[in-house]
């Protein structure tokens, strides 16, 4: 999902953090179970939001899930080089990421130009309750761990955790608008600002810069490996 939203992230170890192998070992592990948590909620939240969205014809919905399953592509990248021991480039997969984000942004486009009035989707209310409880403690706990490690690669995932929970609110006031006073238009435009933040994201990633980053597993200097300094 810049460091600030959508860009994949960019891994940076501070090697004076922390100060044992045997504390950097256990945080690394910690932050790879934080990582995976994150992923396995994503997968889980993108399947029932499009599934839902799909019945109830919500373009917002159907738009949260698709964002959410790229978000797990996101985070694979994450979980890849929390246990690589060796540097890779990651600038192949931040542009094929840029692209889904456009590809979700134009997909929400064609749809507006063509909505129907949505149903009311419960389960998508549940849903988007659920995210906005939980993503916000998943994201702390991230970026506290990423700050003991000295990871930029972890504090960009905590980033993109927050990201999902604020989209979640977005698409709680958007249904619920809709169940509660029947303003159906709630969830079009809900879902006109998913494209907007999917687009920033997308743009975010392809700008995005991979040159001389080194895994956090490894305590070596690889130097500029990536071929792209």
């Amino acid at each position: 999902m810049s460091s600030a939203s959508g860009e994949l992230p960019i891994l940076s170890v501070d090697p004076s953090k922390p100060g044992t192998s045997h504390e950097r070992a256990r945080l690394v592990r910690r932050a790879r179970l934080l990582a995976w948590t994150g992923l396995g909620w994503h997968a889980i939240e993108a399947t029932v939001a499009v599934t839902a969205g799909v019945v109830a014809g919500s373009v917002a919905l159907v738009g949260f899930g698709a964002d959410s399953l790229i978000e797990a592509t996101a985070g694979l990248v994450v979980i890849w080089r929390l246990a690589s021991a060796h540097a890779m480039s990651e600038r192949r997969a931040q542009q094929m990421i840029a692209i889904s984000f456009y590809v979700l942004s134009a997909y929400v486009a064609v749809e507006l130009a063509a909505v129907d009035r949505p149903a009311v989707s419960w389960v998508g209310i549940g849903l988007s309750i659920v995210t906005l409880a939980t993503m916000p403690p998943l994201a702390t706990a991230k970026a506290r761990v990423a700050d003991a490690l000295g990871s930029s690669a972890t504090k960009s995932e905590s980033r993109q955790t927050m990201l999902c929970a604020y989209l979640s609110a977005a698409l709680l006031v958007g249904l619920g608008l809709n169940a509660l006073l029947g303003w159906w238009w709630a969830d079009p435009l809900t879902a006109l600002g998913i494209a907007g933040v999917a687009m920033k994201e997308g743009r975010d990633a392809w700008r995005g810069e991979s040159c001389c980053t080194a895994p956090i597993a490894s305590d070596e200097d690889n130097g500029c490996a990536d071929g792209c300094c």
